[in-house]
């Protein structure tokens, strides 16, 4: 190949506009070249040499493939009960939920059962001597808290008369 044409490839490299064909007969022209070469294209020749002898023996290997790698395309053995444990976990979520709501409604029905208004008694001569009976019960636990009481009034009124003697 003659040297002007050599120069204009490289001035095409340097310009970084070759093509990977262009740049492979850059690359063959220095393999095979011996001797002596004008100072222009000199300084050019050990890299283009360089570039020649790394292409020849060593291909760079392919990183971005489709082939998975082993770790990816290994099969994993799960136990069986994996499968069916999620429908499982579900399923007593939904049990606990719904027995939740359902003692909910218990309660509240019982509850609105106990305070309702409503008469216990049919006959309203038994209703009135039962409230009279209770009434009586309570008059009575009234009347003994009210002599602890007098009691306890008692010590208060001896305490402030020691009291207004020491003064």
């Amino acid at each position: 190949m003659e040297y002007s044409n050599i120069s204009a490839l490289l001035e095409k490299y340097w310009a970084c506009e070759t093509t990977a064909d262009e740049e492979l007969q850059l690359r063959a022209f220095y393999a095979a070249h011996e001797g002596t070469l004008p100072p222009d294209l000199q300084e050019a020749a050990p890299l283009f040499c360089y570039f020649h002898a790394e292409g020849e023996g060593h291909a760079m290997p392919e990183l971005f493939t489709d082939v998975k790698a082993p770790w990816e395309t290994a099969t994993v053995i799960r136990p069986f009960w994996h499968g069916w444990m999620k429908y499982a976990a579900i399923l007593l979520v939904g049990i606990g939920m719904g027995y939740a709501v359902n003692q909910f409604l218990h309660k509240r029905d019982m509850t609105a059962d106990r305070y309702a208004m409503r008469d216990t008694y049919n006959d309203p001569k038994l209703a009135y001597q039962e409230t009279q009976k209770a009434l009586q019960i309570l008059s009575r636990n009234l009347n003994r808290g009210k002599t602890q009481m007098e009691k306890l009034s008692y010590f208060s009124e001896a305490t402030e008369i020691l009291e207004t003697d020491r003064n």
